[in-house]
């Protein structure tokens, strides 16, 4: 059960020009190079990092451009990498549909879905650190995005907030794991992304007010461990952290289509046209039974939204990066 990549990795080249150093209170330093100067994502959905690498000509590698998206179109990721960029960028996309932190923590919706934990022990750590030959970005030159959550929520909510807390703190622990493990093979520079209002699915309304106000509370709590994690994280003294607020723009763009540029051709916010769930042909595909096109539609079932809202936060997390660390 997921909406977006789970989890992002960007790796860019130094450009001088751009470098911002300043200080920690504890006197570490921090040094942000500007978004301008990104050159290559490592993304935490269907790449395989033993086979065709991003290059100039094909910048996600494999798949090709769109890739496999859960939008029926480009998501955030391909939005990212293709035009809200600062530069070339070449994106390495480990995330895996469905995804959870820890499987043995939450499991997944099946076994063969590799979580966070198999994204970075399994394949970014052996893939891109160490004695890899594609270990080539540094601390200065790279960045880390983690979209995580949705999934974890979806498939623990129900068991009630007394339970929910203890395993989220369980959850956070083992994020903050493997964060040191990026952090120990050089990564400083993580962006971080909030759970979206999971509450106003096509999937959670139906189930009644219970369901609606149990994983609302749900997707508060973990929100708010967000936060505190990326005070966390920027009190290591030498990182840079950023957090996008996707509750926020997709809350927005619900209530009104018209919040954002990207959704203003949206005419249906709430519902999803069963004619559309799966995938269309195009982009813009209609069906009779629709009555409207499918990216007329915020969203393309019970879960997954089109690719309208995905531009919407590629080009939040583009203003962010461009403004500089905002923890």
């Amino acid at each position: 059960m997921v909406l977006f990549a789970a989890a992002a990795v960007s790796s860019f080249a130094l450009g001088a020009s751009a470098l911002s150093v300043h200080q920690h209170s504890g006197g570490a330093e921090k040094r942000w190079v500007g978004w301008e100067n990104i050159k290559n994502a490592f993304i935490f959905a269907g790449f395989d990092y033993t086979s065709t690498q991003p290059s100039a000509v094909n910048p996600l590698g494999n798949p090709t451009y769109p890739g496999w998206t859960s939008s029926n179109g480009p998501n955030w990721v391909g939005y990212l990498t293709f035009k809200y960029n600062a530069s070339s960028l070449l994106t390495y996309n480990l995330a895996y549909g469905g995804a959870t932190v820890d499987s043995n923590l939450v499991a997944p919706y099946d076994v063969s879905v590799k979580s966070l934990k198999d994204q970075v022990e399994l394949e970014f750590i052996p893939g891109y650190t160490g004695n890899s030959a594609k270990a080539t970005w540094t601390g200065d030159n790279s960045i880390f995005a983690v979209w995580i959550g949705i999934n974890d929520i979806g498939n623990s909510y129900y068991k009630g907030a007394d339970e929910t807390k203890v395993l989220n703190a369980q959850i956070f622990d083992a994020i903050s794991d493997l964060i040191d493990q990026i952090y120990e093979a050089g990564g400083r520079n993580y962006v971080l992304i909030n759970v979206p209002p999971l509450e106003r699915t096509p999937l959670i309304v139906p189930q009644g007010d219970w369901a609606v106000s149990t994983s609302q509370a749900d997707v508060a709590s973990w929100n708010q461990l967000v936060l505190d994690f990326a005070d966390t994280l920027e009190g290591k003294g030498d990182t840079n952290v950023w957090v996008y607020d996707s509750n926020k723009s997709f809350g927005e763009v619900i209530g009104d289509p018209l919040s954002h540029a990207e959704t203003s051709r949206l005419k249906n916010t709430t519902d999803y046209c069963v004619a559309y769930q799966n995938g269309t042909p195009a982009q813009d595909t209609l069906d009779a039974s629709c009555g409207v096109p499918v990216n007329e539609y915020f969203w393309l079932n019970n879960l997954h939204p089109t690719s309208a809202i995905h531009e919407v936060v590629a080009k939040g997390v583009a203003d962010l990066l461009a403004a500089g660390p905002n923890v």
